[in-house]
């Protein structure tokens, strides 16, 4: 008679239950503006050693909750900070889908990209990640041609000379900012912190809640129904998904600037709708191209696969596989499920009162992370952050805060 092979059902159940766990920090995360699932990674990694459960379990939920955010994110990024509808010419992509009436169609637009990328991303993690393997020795060893390449791309990429002269400005603030700071280790009330929670927030959280305090509110929204056809939708997602794969193995290459990459594929026929499809997608396949980047080359590039490799999660694949296909089912679903609701009833709030709060609650967690340096950093990081949009820049050049002590 032949062995059969057994199945854990308490495993099994428990990958089950701490994937639906990283969902819900997902979801908070995904659906508060300027929050980030790396915020929640870390207080997961801290809280480690008190909760009696197997390390495997805690990575599950951390990266469920990293999945979960990158199809949530979309949410509030839609309803906070839409213009006048005066302002429309002048306003990002999604944006004008708002208010245009289109905004459950942007969630929807979004949520498909996202699916379809990383329904790409499964199949292709493995011929991708052997060809990294190969060609990691020679991209590390000419790492910082290949960082100087992503900059002059990002600025050659911009609408105007005044926006790329912009971007290098604040490249270089930002550069300065990661240069003096991302070493310093500040007393505060949680030790497992570090520089990069009031860095990041302060970037590319804080700044987009101050703008948002001029917005002009949701106007009522028409039906949901994709206006792009099933091709291009197909081909942005898949470019998107591919674009994740580019940047998941480089080292302070983020899935914004993925998200750049991704833009030449855009369809000039809609193009707010191909931006919409194509960062979604960029964004949902780097989270599983960086844990192929983990389990590949044991390096860590993002924060939900630093916390998984400081609390020493061990990685494997069938559990870790099933958080991403549970949270991507999950974030599929939880943005067309929850995302109209938001739209009307966030919308509809005064902008002022809700990005206060957000954003004390934001210096709130600068200081339990990082302590008052912490929040010293957070601050100066949002002045930062003001600074691309007045040049009318993207707000990715502020990667230099980590691309920048790289290059130097």
């Amino acid at each position: 008679m032949g062995v059969a092979v057994g199945i854990d059902p308490g495993l099994t159940a428990g990958v089950v239950a701490f994937a639906l766990g990283g969902v819900a920090l997902g979801t908070c995360s995904g659906l508060v503006p300027g929050l980030h699932a790396n915020n929640f990674a870390v207080l997961l990694a801290a809280a480690a050693p008190s909760i009696p459960a197997d390390p495997l379990l805690l990575g599950v939920a951390m990266l469920a909750a990293g999945v979960v955010h990158t199809f949530l994110d979309i949410v509030p990024a839609l309803t906070l900070g839409v213009p006048d509808a005066s302002m429309a010419i002048a306003a990002l992509p999604g944006h004008r889908l708002v208010l245009a009436g289109r905004g459950r169609e942007a969630l929807r637009l979004s949520a498909v990209g996202s699916a379809l990328a990383v329904a790409v991303a499964l199949p292709l993690a493995l011929p991708i990640t052997w060809l990294m393997v190969s060609w990691y020795p020679t991209i590390n060893a000419h790492l910082t041609l290949v960082l100087i390449g992503v900059v002059v791309f990002l600025l050659l990429t911009e609408s105007s000379l005044r926006a790329a002269l912009g971007g290098l400005f604040a490249f270089g603030l930002a550069a300065a900012l990661g240069w003096a700071t991302l070493d310093v280790q500040p007393a505060a009330p949680l030790d497992a912190g570090s520089m990069l929670t009031p860095l990041l927030t302060g970037l590319f959280g804080s700044p987009i809640l101050l703008d948002a305090m001029g917005g002009g509110g949701v106007p009522p929204q028409a039906d949901a129904k994709l206006a792009m056809p099933g091709r291009e939708l197909g081909l942005t997602a898949g470019a998107g998904s591919l674009a994740g794969a580019l940047v998941g193995y480089l080292p302070g290459v983020s899935a914004a600037i993925a998200s750049v990459i991704a833009l030449p594929a855009v369809p000039n026929s809609d193009p707010d709708r191909g931006f919409i499809v194509a960062t979604s997608g960029a964004s949902t396949a780097n989270t599983v191209f960086a844990l192929c980047a983990l389990l590949a080359l044991g390096t860590p590039r993002t924060g939900v696969m630093v916390a998984m490799d400081t609390t020493g999660v061990p990685l494997t694949l069938p559990a870790l596989l099933t958080a991403v296909i549970i949270g991507s089912a999950c974030g599929f679903l939880l943005v067309v499920g929850v995302g109209d609701r938001y739209l009307r009833t966030v919308g509809n709030l005064n902008y002022t009162v809700v990005s206060g709060v957000v954003f004390t609650l934001l210096v709130g967690l600068s200081f339990v992370f990082t302590g008052w340096v912490g929040v010293g950093v957070f601050l100066v990081a949002t002045l930062v952050g003001l600074l691309p949009p007045r040049f009318g820049a993207r707000r990715v050049h502020l990667m230099g805060v980590l691309i920048g002590p790289l290059l130097l």
